[in-house]
């Protein structure tokens, strides 16, 4: 066995001790390389001409470990990121980075995911009621068909954001910029929302009845064909803002418009020509 083999081995797999997919193309070719060096020496070479060509024979080996640990990075990232069909309850996952994460079919209830990165992240199904999500990235995440009741997300990073169909009763979502999220088919009238910042934000089929809004921003937000009856915009401010009514044979959704409260609010002429034409009271409404 040749050590200046060994030395070079060593050198060139020094960055990704630790990958086994790299230890074991480590193994397989330090023998093959011997085995070639022994060869050379029989058929007469020198020492130095022998490892010379012994290392020649392998090409760029570096570009090769490189695509092998890469690959074996990326594979071991899915199997730590599938937490589908999991009781987990009560886990600790906070400032965990967790990158198109799954969560689904699962009993994640009390489960701390304060700080935590889930970019790209997937909750179906799954039971989260109490879940803590303060301060956690959820750019890209999909909530479906889960229950997020009395779940937090304090100063959560909501960008892309998908609710729907999901139990969010108690849900507390506070100091919070809403960035193009949607929020669909959701009962909402027992969700707090407090110091939020709306924009572009899309709700669709959601039950407002009687939320308040006191105070909030909504910036080219959306709500299409969605329950708010006796909501409150009390001093909120209302920018490119529409409601596209449901489809109905009677007044009944123009009726509901005039049961909310826009005493305060800040408006552009455009949300306020489109609510004035559905017969809001807007006599306490500042237009900008």
């Amino acid at each position: 066995m040749n050590p200046k083999l060994t030395n070079y081995l060593n050198g060139v797999f020094t960055t990704y001790d630790g990958v086994k997919s790299v230890t074991e193309l480590k193994a397989d070719l330090h023998t093959d390389l011997q085995e070639r060096y022994r060869e050379l020496k029989a058929e007469g070479k020198d020492d130095e001409t022998a490892f010379n060509m012994t290392i020649e024979s392998i090409g760029d080996i570096e570009q090769t470990i490189l695509e092998v640990a890469n690959l074996s990075r990326s594979l071991e990232r899915q199997v730590v990121t599938n937490f589908s069909a999991s009781n987990l309850p009560m886990s600790d996952f906070a400032g965990v980075t967790a990158h198109k994460g799954q969560f689904n079919a699962s009993a994640l209830r009390g489960s701390d995911f304060v700080g935590a990165d889930l970019t790209g992240s997937s909750f179906k199904a799954s039971d989260a009621r109490e879940a803590k999500f303060d301060g956690a990235n959820l750019t890209d995440c999909s909530f479906t068909s889960l229950d997020l009741s009395n779940a937090s997300f304090n100063e959560s990073i909501l960008v892309r954001t998908n609710f729907s169909t999901s139990g969010l009763d108690g849900a507390k979502f506070t100091g919070i910029k809403l960035t193009d999220v949607t929020l669909n088919k959701t009962d909402l009238r027992k969700t707090i929302f407090e110091g939020c910042i709306f924009d572009g934000v899309d709700f669709k089929y959601c039950d407002l009845s009687g939320q308040r809004f006191d105070g909030q921003t909504f910036i080219g937000v959306k709500f299409d064909k969605s329950a708010l009856t006796e909501a409150s915009f009390r001093g909120a401010t209302l920018k490119n803002v529409s409601f596209q009514a449901f489809f109905s044979l009677t007044n009944k959704y123009y009726r509901s418009i005039k049961t909310i409260c826009f005493d305060g609010a800040l408006m552009d002429k455009l949300t306020y020509a489109s609510l004035k034409g559905m017969g809001a009271d807007l006599s306490k409404v500042t237009v900008r």
